[in-house]
């Protein structure tokens, strides 16, 4: 991000944020959705009339609305930050937000309203892998840029020259969890959560496979336990857990898994180490686990403290405008958002093709760090290793 883009006026940007209004937009898709002149797949934009389109697809209701709302406020955060300086291509910036509720079947539902829409120049979204690996080749197939903030299926980025994720591959991201409950934390006797989802499933597996290539036998995977999401107690997997013999937790969910297996575990084991991954870090998480997430280990890309100045304006705005700092996921889609509209500038036109062209080479400085997209889409980040100490987040020594 251009450094003259980040460092707006704190002060003009409340003022836009009021006056597009802040509310957590939870609807299938508002606003005025007739044609203009951003087409997908090969009509140019030019100055005057209209607005540029842009779709956040999340889940705004249900379980996981936390993340759709956030992806949703970030996208209109940096579309206000863009308009009060002239939008871009001469045009206005409007989020239309979209809720697939998470789910695969909404998500068929979303890509195709948003595809016969006619006139979005870009998809910011969907939140899991398995809803955005269903919605893609719909984009694909009609020459939809697709960036997600928070994919991490390895195969989600093969599935075409337009889908993006702006997230490391959970490859990448479980290599850095296990770090630090091996190499920070000195422990060995591994235990695994997971969450009966794909993406459960998968970066649990993906653990287990890291953990027996380190080749080393005293680091060794004592117990796997995987569990509905939601539920309210999750003793039975715990104690099997502690049975084990784990000194060790990592847990492959969200904020909602975390919270309450710190609480019941350390009920029945106080020195347990619990290390989660970036999808779990969060506000709601100290807000819900309270004492017990004390010492929780995270790797992240995003760290809301951080001394940066770029990272502190923003979070502060997004602090002041939305009432909470911004996660790691919901920052990943406030430069999801940027760095889409960079693209369009730079091409001069919202044509898909040289968006995508434009997305394949530039570089792009945000508050999660350098986003460069590769040949297959994927970017490559650096982790921050972070802790919760005395109710707040904060880099581990």
């Amino acid at each position: 991000m251009k450094k003259g883009v980040v460092r707006y006026s704190l002060a003009m940007m409340i003022l836009a944020g009021t006056l597009a209004g802040c509310s957590q937009g939870n609807g299938q898709g508002t606003g005025d959705m007739q044609n203009t002149s951003g087409t997908q797949g090969g009509t140019s934009a030019q100055s005057g009339e209209g607005t540029i389109k842009i779709a956040v697809a999340a889940p705004m209701t249900g379980d996981n609305s936390e993340y759709g709302i956030g992806f949703s406020n970030a996208a209109k955060l940096m579309a206000d930050q863009w308009n009060a300086q002239g939008g871009v291509l001469g045009k206005q910036i409007k989020i239309v937000p979209y809720d697939d509720k998470n789910t695969s079947e909404e998500a068929t539902t979303i890509a195709q309203k948003i595809v016969s829409d006619g006139d979005i120049s870009g998809v910011i979204g969907h939140f899991s892998s398995g809803v955005c690996m269903t919605a893609a080749p719909i984009y694909e197939e009609n020459k939809i840029i697709e960036i997600s903030p928070s994919a991490s299926h390895p195969d989600y980025s093969k599935i075409g020259s337009y889908i993006y994720r702006n997230n490391t591959i959970i490859s990448k991201e479980g290599a850095a969890a296990l770090d630090i409950a091996v190499n920070d934390l000195g422990k060995h006797n591994i235990g695994i959560i997971s969450i009966m989802t794909d993406w459960g499933t998968n970066t649990s597996g993906i653990i287990k496979d890291q953990i027996a290539a380190l080749n080393d036998p005293n680091v060794k995977v004592v117990a796997h336990e995987e569990v509905m999401e939601g539920s309210d107690d999750y003793t039975p997997a715990i104690t099997k857990l502690n049975q084990a013999g784990a000194d060790v937790v990592i847990c492959a969910g969200m904020y909602n898994l975390v919270a309450p297996v710190a609480k019941q575990y350390k009920n029945i084991n106080p020195d347990i180490a619990i290390v989660g991954f970036s999808n779990a870090y969060s506000q709601q998480l100290i807000q819900l686990g309270g004492e017990a997430v004390e010492g929780v280990c995270f790797p992240v890309v995003f760290f809301s403290e951080s001394d940066n100045p770029d990272v502190k304006e923003y979070v502060d705005t997004f602090t002041q405008t939305y009432g909470s700092a911004p996660s790691a996921l919901t920052s990943q889609a406030y430069d999801s958002v940027g760095v889409l509209l960079t693209a369009l500038k730079e091409a001069g036109t919202t044509d898909s093709e040289a968006v995508s062209e434009k997305l394949n080479t530039i570089s792009y400085e945000g508050v999660t760090g350098n986003i460069k997209f590769d040949e297959q889409g994927d970017v490559d980040k650096q982790f921050n290793k972070v802790t919760i100490e005395d109710g707040k987040f904060v880099k581990m020594n």
